[in-house]
């Protein structure tokens, strides 16, 4: 059976990375944090599943289409 993947408000984040507002959004222009979703005409959030590929692995975590550059020079 398929879970749906939840989204997850900036409210949350915070509690669950342990960052501040202005880190999440500095670290998301550096391209270290994944980026928002838009969920609606004013709101965003994230998917649960890309917080938590960040917090696995806070130093290594790149932009799916990062890590597919990457793997794809290795070849």
């Amino acid at each position: 059976m398929l879970v749906a993947d939840r989204i997850v408000r900036l409210r949350t984040v915070p509690a669950r990375t342990g960052l501040s507002r202005s880190t999440i959004y500095r670290k998301i222009v550096e391209g270290t944090f994944p980026a928002q979703l838009k969920v609606s005409m004013n709101g965003t959030g994230w998917h649960e599943s890309d917080i938590d590929c960040w917090i696995a692995n806070p130093t290594g975590w790149r932009p799916p289409e990062a890590a597919e550059k990457m793997h794809a020079s290795r070849a």
